[in-house]
């Protein structure tokens, strides 16, 4: 028997191992459960920042999502430059060791957001090319495959934008529900996806679309009226190629509302997901959970809480005890960022808020106001060659408060 040959029996030994006789999950009434019929809770955490750049934490207010930090990035350096920022920063802002952390909290799954660009030729967060987002997700599920962990793929930002915000990298609407050929590009993308991952059973499922229409929209009420035929288009196109992944829909007006939803049989093996933040208001209401949970009681599908978080300690454990109390399994948001409210935290280099966060906060409507606000060129390479180097893992910090409000364990220090 050939090395090639012993190596893929022992891998196929290791899945059937950690993820059961044929290794996928499926949704039977409220749960998911694995090929034995035994429950499966969703804990992890989302790995938010790494293949879709939000401007927060990079301190930045104006340059909210990626176009715009991009953008900012080659006025101030250059687009050569920013292009070798941007190889470094998704080779090293998530790789095996975060996984492995992540693993060590007892955590068995992480929700991977992911920016549409990354399966075309549109990428320009480092331009190299329509492969470079299979890429990473391989390396996330080779990594997780090692770990033990599963993996929800996440379109974050879908073609057109389906948010209408800075959290989809949008244009100021949500185009996609305007727009029948950024439909078709959605379904296409989410098809070569599938096809890709169809016989892969370290993905626990495919989220369609995050947070889809904000509530600011003027057309909110239109594109709720087309939500569901939105992401149903796509689960007819996941299905022509992969007919064992579950599928994961998301509500409207940042995955809260799921009144628009009506059908709730023509997949046999799918699930809603919800969301919940409560910025400044550190008092739990249970009834933003058990909203949630009276909705999958009559859709009679499991309800996941895909994001929540950025409050106090107490907040996360009330969290926690309403979703175990609701049968909502969860993915806190996120792994790491800068400072706390995280798994994983990393400071900001010092002089990166005098320097580039200022650059990005300032007039730069014009060329001549590009040229007077730009600070000095090596300083703010600098600065972006340190923010990189603090993301690592190895310099990152355990938040140990908050991994244990969730009920995890706090990995060993290295």
């Amino acid at each position: 028997m050939s090395i090639r040959m012993n190596l893929a029996l022992a891998a196929a030994v290791s899945v059937s191992a950690v993820f059961g006789a044929d290794g996928f999950l499926r949704v039977k009434g409220h749960d998911v459960v694995d090929a034995k019929g035994e429950k499966f809770v969703i804990r992890g955490t989302n790995l938010g920042h790494w293949l879709n750049p939000e401007g927060y934490m990079f301190g930045f207010d104006k340059c909210s999502s990626p176009h715009f930090i991009d953008e900012m990035f080659k006025q101030l350096v250059g687009p050569v430059e920013t292009r070798k920022f941007w190889k470094a920063f998704k080779d090293n802002y998530i790789t095996e060791a975060d996984i492995a952390f992540v693993a060590a909290t007892g955590s068995n799954t992480v929700r991977l957001p992911l920016h549409y660009k990354l399966f075309t030729d549109e990428d320009y967060l480092d331009l190299t090319g329509p492969g470079d987002g299979f890429k990473r997700v391989d390396d996330v599920i080779g990594w997780c495959r090692k770990h033990s962990l599963r993996v929800i793929l996440d379109m974050h930002d879908c073609p057109g934008g389906q948010t209408g915000s800075n959290i989809d990298d949008s244009h100021g609407n949500a185009w996609l529900f305007e727009c029948e050929e950024s439909q078709r590009e959605f379904c296409d993308i989410w098809r070569k996806i599938a096809k890709r991952y169809a016989n892969e059973p370290v993905v626990f499922g495919y989220d369609l679309m995050n947070e889809p229409i904000s509530h600011e929209l003027k057309d909110k009420d239109l594109y709720n009226s087309r939500i569901e035929a939105v992401q149903k288009a796509a689960v007819k196109a996941i299905r022509e190629v992969d007919k064992k992944h579950i599928v994961i829909l998301g509500g409207a007006q940042w995955n809260s509302n799921f009144e628009p939803f009506k059908d709730f049989t023509f997949d046999s093996n799918m699930m809603y997901q919800c969301h919940h933040y409560d910025f400044g208001n550190p008092k739990l209401e249970d009834w933003k959970v058990k909203r949630h949970a009276d909705f999958r009681d009559r859709a009679n599908v499991p309800m996941y809480m895909g994001e929540w978080g950025h409050n106090d300690i107490v907040w996360y454990r009330d969290m926690v005890a309403a979703m175990d109390k609701y049968n909502i399994g969860w993915t806190m948001w996120p792994l790491k960022m800068p400072g706390d409210s995280c798994w994983f935290g990393f400071p900001y280099p010092d002089g990166w808020k005098e320097t580039i966060v200022k650059f990005a906060e300032s007039d730069r409507s014009s060329y001549k106001a590009i040229y007077a606000n730009r600070p000095d060129r090596a300083k703010a390479l600098e600065l972006m060659r340190q923010y990189v180097e603090n993301c690592k893992a190895a310099n990152c910090l355990a938040r140990k408060e908050y991994i244990k409000a969730l009920g995890l364990k706090v990995p060993p220090a290295k």
